[in-house]
């Protein structure tokens, strides 16, 4: 017989979590790690953490227990901003007609709180699977994914993992990745009385933000993906200019590149290096990459047929998912630092990414019990005994 969940006290880790401000920035997650390492310390686990920088930390738990592959539960530590509009203390869980409401409790305290009591409900169960269950819960998912990327750095053997993301309890085993360049203009000042002794930098970004429009209407966009959808590229910021009667000797401009499975960072960037130099080719503008601005890294994804997808359907769809998936996210998570390590994953977790960066984010607390026994049958699932 299974063990199965303790709803009262998931209710209570959650309460907890929550209770923990890990707003990104600045993150501070370290206190979170604690505690997810103080809740796991009477269940048998090796337990360690790694303070990557002064208050940002991962926590890993492990437990081996006889032959077999290595199964990691993986989520983040951090929240965004609670910022205005609540209608209670962000940092309080609140429940309240079958939901709890609270600044991650979806995104990702929920599916943490979930991984925590499968976890559990395994390690007191072990007659019933072979290998090593990992918990690796990590810092800064929701700026640049430092805490997965600092984890994957030291190589460790993953073999199978299951992301915690809202995602309703439906299975999504493809995401999307990003890059940031942040491109500068140049022009030459001067009077504004004058313009013709200048080189304007904002007229010049117009010529090749016109580039930029046309290259995504043409070619990105038409770079499709089954479960994520289009490519694109677009522009977020723009910044020029330095005083009111000054022709601007510098324009710059922030662009998004969203990339689906299948695109290369190195091959976007050489795309990026080949829209400045047609820019000037076709109209002499001068514009260069200043940097790339950090983010969660690239796109991945899971093959359909593979153990740990089919495995995750068949969980999601036994604890009531109508639509089990398989889905894809239009963003990019951790997933990606994982699938670099070898490991086959899958994206699964209670509340929707709808509510997840907004006031009031809540979980359903039917979706919250049941995600705890989609992650038990699946680590199950992937850690059969002799299998």
């Amino acid at each position: 017989m299974h063990t199965q969940p303790d709803l009262s006290r998931m209710k209570r880790d959650l309460t907890d979590l929550v209770g923990i401000n890990t707003e990104n920035p600045p993150g501070r997650e370290l206190e979170a790690a604690q505690r997810v390492h103080w809740l796991l310390a009477s269940e048998g686990f090796d337990l360690s953490l790694s303070e990557y920088k002064p208050g940002r930390a991962d926590v890993m738990a492990r437990l081996e227990n006889g032959p077999g592959p290595t199964f990691a539960f993986n989520t983040h530590l951090d929240v965004v901003p609670a910022g205005d509009g609540w209608q209670s203390d962000p940092f309080i869980l609140r429940e309240a007609d079958g939901r709890l409401y609270g600044r991650g409790s979806c995104d990702a305290k929920g599916p943490l709180t979930a991984m925590i009591e499968a976890m559990r409900m395994l390690a007191a169960n072990r007659g019933n699977w072979s290998g090593t269950l990992l918990g690796v819960f990590t810092a800064d998912e929701e700026i640049a994914s430092e805490g997965a990327k600092f984890y994957a750095a030291g190589k460790p053997k993953v073999d199978f993992v299951v992301v915690g993301e809202p995602t309703s309890n439906a299975t999504f085993s493809a995401h999307k990745g990003s890059l940031r360049p942040l491109v500068r203009v140049h022009g030459v000042t001067a009077h504004s009385g004058t313009p013709h002794l200048g080189d304007n930098a904002i007229y010049r970004a117009a010529q090749l933000l016109k580039l930029i429009e046309g290259h995504h209407e043409n070619e990105v966009r038409c770079r499709c993906h089954p479960l994520v959808g289009s490519a694109s590229l677009t522009v977020t910021r723009a910044f020029g200019g330095h005083a009111d009667n000054v022709v601007p000797g510098a324009c710059d401009l922030l662009l998004d590149r969203r990339m689906v499975p299948g695109e290369l960072e190195a091959d976007v960037k050489r795309e990026i290096d080949q829209l400045l130099e047609l820019a000037r080719e076709r109209f002499g503008v001068r514009a260069e990459v200043l940097e790339y601005r950090a983010t969660t890294g690239g796109a991945t994804e899971t093959a359909l047929d593979s153990k740990i997808v089919q495995v995750g359907l068949a969980a999601c769809r036994t604890h009531g998912t109508a639509e089990p998936g398989p889905f894809g996210f239009q963003g990019g998570c951790d997933l990606v630092h994982f699938r670099s390590l070898g490991a086959a994953g899958v994206v699964i977790g209670p509340g929707t990414l709808e509510v997840a960066h907004k006031p009031d984010e809540f979980v359903p607390i039917e979706e919250l019990l049941a995600s705890s026994l989609i992650y038990r049958d699946v680590a199950l699932d992937m850690l059969k005994a002799g299998g």
